[in-house]
């Protein structure tokens, strides 16, 4: 950005459009964002001057707005220190043949070496200055590259070139106030034409000046700034629903996306059969949002109205008949919907779980069905494991047993993102007790980060068993999440169970679990890996997920690490424990505990050096910690049982003057070989009694 340089050259606002085929709305948040961050790395390699930069888009544009761009960038400045003043010239002030050799090297005349005056000494610097480039050429290769650099998932190639993009290109405007920049992408070349809204601006639209765009847009239907359009829509759908006396709940995602859609947005209200709101909430909302971007109206008690709104592109004219179109459309979905609803429902629920067998979960680790057995025996050991009521634990069998067996049936086959909702109403329809029923629903939270998480004890016990499953499953075939790839969303299941265990505070060791699932899994030959192996690999991509998951927490990186060096089998105990560490961690007595524990480790090391011989104990300082060490022995032990960890760091705290006295004034290497083994078995018994609970070795001291 500008640093004041170049105050008197000519500054014009920059406007790089790339016109499209229509654009996937979902691409466009992350997309804006890539653009902002990769045009201003580029002008900084191009040591372009400007002020500020924005990125825009609707669905058949995306757009860089630069501000004050100068007509000519910052020129570089580079200074190569040489040889000393005494050896570039002799004692008559000529320069010698080192002083020569150098200005030539770095292009400079030996007149244009200069003199300066260091600590060391006096050196010659060779000092050469790069003009800056002409902006319109500086530009062009900004914007090249960073059309060219954007990266998709999904990239399309048309023509005969090799070129790709997420959508075929159409047009490039790209200006320097009212100068066109020589831009050329596949057989595209800049310049400043542009196209308004497709359906109600047919012509070309040329812009004359950069600082005319946004107006001459607006004229031909098409608001650019994504702010305001979002604005629009949220404002229009409040209004049009309280003008129906509804209410409309927050939906982010629907409206972001629906300003995406549109670069003309115009919200209107359209109404169904009253009929349909027999069916389950879910299944009406799912077809509103997920299939026609509608957004559903309810009432002050949060029921469903027969009444949605839609935002149309364009505009506010035979709204009638767009009125009329969103509605049969809906219609038609909510009908569909309304028949599998009653053809699903003429079949008992229990009778879809055979018909798993024919769903291959994958290639690698059998039928879908075959899953459901390995969740129904990991159901019983963990509520076995966790002690749980009898009464739970059948249910939650029961659940476990149910929990896919809604994949099979029409809705889901139709609507994809209603599993577990549906299992939950079918169950239920089906004379299915309401724990069970809740707990088919139950088992697939979290879906998403952020989501909630299940509540019953049946619905924790089955999502982590059905997460643990398909985490063993894949990493015991050899596919596991590596960089960015992660096809089979394997990260996203350790996250859920870390967050379970984290936040239902679930004692269940991962150890445990992962060996547990990796033995169903090896029964029935579907592993391709040792089972040792695979079992060590998912503890530790848990343990990855859960030092992230701590850190979120705002506590600190080393103080988590402090914690988990001592083990992370228990979840919840871990935080708790790295919670206790960073409530301490502030404290001057924590910091010199901290310091002791280091030094007593580093000097003891792993070695075994028995107990203390008190007979040994010659120093004052030696006697003194070791009695304040045995009489904090047994409260830490008894703190240890009751998970008091915030008492355990209190009662270290108050050793830290003693540890310190002791390696103040005792030498623990003493020549002696009894009394230097005694002193560190002194040490040893410093380090044990934190050993359950953190390694303090881990505290980074200059962080306390």
């Amino acid at each position: 950005m500008s640093n004041g340089q170049n105050t008197s050259l000519d500054k014009r606002d920059v406007f790089l459009e790339i016109g499209t085929e229509e654009l996937p709305a979902r691409l466009f948040p992350d997309l804006l964002d890539t653009m902002e961050q990769s045009a201003t790395r580029l002008l900084k390699e191009e040591r372009v001057e400007y002020s500020s930069l924005k990125a825009y888009a609707t669905p058949r544009r995306l757009v860089l707005y630069i501000k004050e761009v100068a007509s000519e960038g910052r020129s570089h400045v580079q200074e190569v220190r040489g040889p000393t003043y005494r050896v570039a010239f002799d004692e008559t002030g000529e320069p010698t043949r080192a002083a020569r050799g150098f200005a030539n090297a770095h292009g400079v005349g030996v007149s244009d070496l200069v003199v300066k005056e260091e600590a060391k000494g006096k050196f010659v610097y060779a000092i050469s200055r790069t003009p800056g480039r002409d902006a319109r050429d500086a530009l062009r290769d900004v914007f090249t590259c960073l059309i060219t650099g954007l990266n998709f998932e999904r990239a399309m190639r048309w023509g005969d070139g090799d070129f790709r993009f997420v959508r075929p290109i159409r047009w490039l405007l790209a200006l320097w106030g009212g100068d066109i920049i020589d831009i050329e992408i596949n057989g595209i070349k800049g310049n400043r034409f542009t196209s308004g809204h497709r359906f109600l601006s047919s012509d070309k639209i040329e812009i004359r000046q950069v600082e005319n765009y946004f107006d001459v847009l607006d004229e031909a239907y098409c608001i650019v700034n994504q702010d305001r359009r979002k604005a629009i829509v949220a404002k229009g759908i409040q209004k049009v629903a309280e003008g129906i006396g509804g209410q409309i709940a927050e939906d982010e995602k629907l409206l972001t996306e629906l300003t995406y859609l549109s670069e003309h947005p115009v919200p209107l209200a359209g109404e169904f059969d009253p009929d349909l709101l027999k069916l389950p909430k879910e299944v009406i909302i799912t077809s509103m949002k997920g299939h026609q971007r509608y957004f559903p109206v309810q009432n002050e008690q949060g029921s469903l109205l027969p009444v949605f709104i839609a935002v149309r592109d364009g505009l506010p004219t035979h709204i009638d008949a767009v009125r009329k179109g969103y509605e049969r459309v809906l219609s038609a979905r909510l009908h569909d919907a309304k028949f599998f609803y009653e053809e699903d429902t003429k079949t008992h629920f229990e009778t879809y779980v055979s018909r798993l067998e024919g769903i291959v979960f994958h290639e690698g680790l059998g039928t879908v069905l075959e899953k459901t057995c390995r969740i129904i025996a990991l159901v019983e050991a963990i509520s076995d494991r966790l002690g749980c009521h009898e009464d739970t634990k059948a249910i939650a069998k029961r659940a476990a047993k149910l929990c896919k067996a809604d994949l099979v049936t029409n809705m889901v086959r139709e609507f994809p993102e209603l599993q577990g909702v549906m299992g939950r109403e079918y169950a239920y329809l089906s004379g299915e007790d309401e724990d069970s029923s809740k707990a088919v629903f139950e088992h697939y939270l979290p879906r998403f980060a952020g989501d909630v998480l299940p509540e019953s004890t049946a619905g924790v016990i089955i999502a982590l068993a059905d997460r643990i499953d398909t985490v063993a499953g894949f990493f015991g075939i050899g596919i596991i999440p590596s960089g960015s790839e992660d096809p089979y969303a394997l990260r996203r299941s350790i996250s859920g169970i870390v967050s379970i265990l984290l936040e239902r505070e679930v004692h269940l060791p991962v150890s445990w679990l992962a060996q547990k699932a990796v033995a169903l899994l090896e029964a029935g030959g579907m592993l391709e890996r040792s089972s040792e192996e695979t079992a060590e690999d998912i503890l530790d991509v848990i343990g990855q997920r859960l030092r992230s998951s701590l850190i979120d927490r705002g506590i600190r990186y080393d103080l988590v690490d402090a914690a988990m060096a001592v083990g992370f089998d228990d979840v919840p105990d871990t935080y708790k424990r790295a919670q206790a560490l960073s409530d301490a961690s502030c404290t001057k007595e924590f910091a010199l505990a901290c310091t002791g524990y280091t030094r007593a480790s580093r000097l003891a090391g792993d070695a075994d050096y028995g107990n203390v011989n008190q007979a040994l104990l010659d120093e004052p300082a030696e006697r003194t910690l070791f009695d304040a060490l045995e009489s904090a022995e047994d409260s830490i032990q008894t703190m240890l049982r009751e998970k008091n960890y915030s008492g355990i760091l209190s009662m270290l705290s108050q050793l830290a003057e003693p540890i310190d006295t002791f390696f103040t004034e005792v030498l623990v290497m003493a020549e002696d070989e009894d009394v230097r083994r005694n002193r560190l078995a002194l040490l040893t018994h410093i380090t044990s009694l934190t050993r359950e609970m953190a390694d303090l070795g881990k505290v980074v001291e200059k962080a306390v």
